[in-house]
């Protein structure tokens, strides 16, 4: 389980990572571009790619990176205008409960991720201890119109998630996860930068020394953050039987959710309420229940 501990790790970076920029007023969509060149250049300096031997393309797994790659910067534009549009709560809510499409795909598609009562309340109570672990009371007041915003980013980062299992189940073992990242994070990198001339930004303040510090820094954990989660999902246990996809992902996700939140008590000072308590001492009891079914 230790490549699960280190893709939770890796991903609550990110959280504390983007707090930091938030404070210093950077604008996130530079660091974001930053990130995703610094992970693909990662992803290849690790990988034993010989581009002489056998096209990128050539590989079965293509597809499905570049899928990933332009949804990654999608699914960040689509968190930046729901958040806009119909507040900071209900985006952050269909964001982290999109986890239950990917557990669902996994249970569906993996032969070896058998439908168990056990699992199902450790599943059912994974979702829970998200919902009160991120839950914030506030007044929901947006123009209906745009209720598409998190639907949308909740089915987005839900299709991510199930396409990175399907292209893991298929095609991806340990020797090939590294490549696989780097391309899928080059993908992103050539989208963000096209975003960006779409959108008519300079990127002049890309070069910034703060941008390319806090970048760096969040493209390394970005990229730990999909590449350990590649690896735990081919972890095979004493059995030789790969751990359920389901499992996986609902630990990482309370994880990375529980993490962040006390990270954000100790570290920022964010306060918390009895029903965000609540939530982590069920994601504790959650984390048990699923690791005790694989």
């Amino acid at each position: 389980m230790i490549f699960l501990l280190l893709s939770i790790l890796s991903s609550t970076s990110l959280f504390v990572i983007f707090k930091y920029v938030h404070r210093y007023g950077i604008r996130n969509f530079d660091v974001i571009i930053i990130n995703y060149i610094v992970a693909s250049i990662l992803g290849f300096s690790i990988s034993n790619y010989d581009p002489d031997i056998f096209p990128l393309y050539g590989n079965p797994w293509f597809p499905y990176a570049v899928t990933i790659g332009i949804l990654f910067v999608i699914g960040f534009v689509l968190i930046g205008k729901s958040s806009q549009k119909v507040g900071i709560a209900i985006t952050t809510v269909a964001s982290k409960m999109s986890v239950i499409i990917p557990i669902t795909f996994s249970l569906l598609y993996d032969p070896y991720d058998h439908i168990t009562t056990l699992k199902i309340s450790g599943i059912i109570l994974a979702l829970l201890a998200v919902f009160f672990t991120v839950y914030r009371k506030r007044r929901i007041d947006f123009d209906p119109r745009y209720i598409y915003l998190p639907i949308t980013l909740f089915l987005g980062m839900g299709v991510i998630d199930s396409i990175i299992k399907l292209a893991q189940f298929k095609y991806i073992d340990n020797g090939t996860s590294t490549l696989f990242s780097a391309v899928l994070f080059s993908i992103a990198a050539v989208t963000g930068i096209v975003t960006n001339l779409v959108q008519g930004t300079s990127f002049k303040s890309l070069l910034r020394p703060r941008t390319m510090m806090w970048g760096t820094l969040l493209g390394l954990g970005n990229y730990g953050s999909i590449w350990f989660l590649i690896l735990a999902l081919n972890h095979k246990l004493p059995s030789g039987v790969p751990i359920d996809g389901s499992v996986v992902f609902g630990i990482n996700n309370i994880g990375i959710v529980g993490l962040s939140v006390i990270i954000g008590l100790i570290a920022f000072r964010e306060k918390l309420t009895f029903l965000n308590w609540t939530g982590i001492v069920l994601s504790f009891v959650a984390i048990y229940i699923l690791s005790y079914t694989t």
